[in-house]
């Protein structure tokens, strides 16, 4: 079949990378110009996790560009530790940068047609397929597409309705930019909360002379361009203004950032995750900006997507609901640690930073943080699909 899937980041190529196995034709349209290589670091944690990327033979590529984790340190106005997680707890079993990520799971698409950028403008849903046409103007059909294209997926807009129907708002913006690493930064994070407010750096692992800045502050639902850099840093400048430690450094570098990623943070609550030809992959069907492991479940649900197409001879009207059946549970587990990530990294409150400090300071509380979060990321049995 020929399939096309909307975004080149991680859920996409992962299943591009099954499609072309079990004998397809996958095809990915990616808004960006070219291959997105920046972004935070990611994680994988479990059996179940690692078994998939086994599977897939990136494995070996990815221990090659592993960070090994990063403590995350959070200090005070001074640059006073107030509370740690050592590194081998923040990273999971394995921590790479998304930007590493997504090149090598697209390395594993080679097979894989690529368009970039461009983007799904109209979809026509025949009983032989879906008549797609691009912003570019090109047309083409298709006999499934996938959208695998984030928490604001255009392909779900098009064909289930406008975001506001399935992104809830969790009460938090998040941030993150570049900046020249002044001060010898090692690869840890280091933090520092105010109510309601957090910003951090940690320095880069590749590159000495540069640093990663991570911002969240508190806020309601904010109206402002999402393709306008300079309102967002507006925004910024706005909210953490007046912050101690380093953070009017931080502020003051925005006006040389050319790499900005602004966004709420929020959980995406799709009721139905496929209709008719089309279906929702990754962030697209259960996103959680940040905290929710978005990563490891879209490795996940590529696979069980290809695998149901596969175990269903290609015949998407059984292979779609089984997939949904198989995962969706599964999945909005995982979403729900991306519910309090806002509240963990910026308590609105004085005494909410205290209490976060003095509990995350002992270690049976780390251990049950973590035992849930790694329950949460291997509670599913699959199939050995034939792919």
């Amino acid at each position: 079949m020929d399939v096309l899937i909307s975004g080149a980041s991680i859920a996409g190529p992962a299943l591009a990378h099954w499609l072309a196995r079990a004998g397809h034709r996958p095809t990915i349209v990616e808004v960006a110009p070219r291959l997105r290589t920046g972004g935070q670091a990611v994680d994988f944690r479990g059996d179940l996790h690692m078994g998939i990327l086994d599977k897939m033979g990136v494995l070996p590529a990815l221990r090659e560009v592993q960070t090994h984790g990063k403590a995350m340190r959070f200090v005070d106005e001074h640059g006073e530790r107030q509370m740690e997680w050592p590194a081998e707890m923040a990273g999971g079993d394995l921590e790479v940068f998304r930007g590493d990520l997504a090149r090598i799971l697209c390395d594993a698409s080679d097979s894989t047609e690529y368009l970039f950028g461009d983007r799904i403008a109209a979809m026509d849903e025949t009983p032989d397929g879906v008549d797609v046409t691009f912003a570019s103007g090109r047309q083409r059909t298709f006999d499934l597409v996938v959208g695998a294209d984030g928490v604001h997926s255009g392909v779900r807009r098009l064909a289930f309705g406008p975001d506001e129907q399935f992104v809830k708002h969790l009460g938090y913006y998040v941030a993150t930019w570049a900046i020249p690493n002044e001060w010898g930064l090692t690869p840890d994070h280091r933090w520092h909360s105010a109510p309601g407010r957090m910003i951090g750096v940690s320095g880069n692992h590749r590159d000495p002379g540069a640093a990663d800045v991570l911002a969240m502050f508190a806020s309601p639902r904010l109206r402002y361009d999402r393709h306008d850099p300079e309102a967002q840093k507006a925004i910024l400048r706005d909210r953490l203004g007046g912050m101690g430690w380093l953070a009017p450094r931080f502020l003051a570098e925005l006006d040389e950032v050319d790499d900005l990623y602004f966004d709420q943070i929020c959980r995406v609550d799709a009721p139905e995750w496929s209709r008719g030809r089309i279906a929702l992959l990754g962030d697209a069907a259960c996103g959680a900006t940040i905290g929710g492991q978005g990563t490891g479940t879209a490795v996940v649900c590529a696979y069980v997507l290809a695998g149901e197409l596969a175990a269903a001879g290609g015949d998407h009207r059984v292979a779609f609901p089984s997939y949904v059946q198989r995962i969706a549970k599964f999945a909005r587990g995982t979403q729900k640690g991306g519910d309090t990530t806002g509240r963990f990294m910026a308590p609105k409150t004085d005494r909410g930073i205290r209490m976060r400090n003095y509990l995350n300071n002992q270690k049976w509380f780390l251990n049950l943080t973590f035992k849930i979060a790694s329950g949460r990321s291997t509670n599913l049995r699959l199939p050995d699909y034939p792919v």
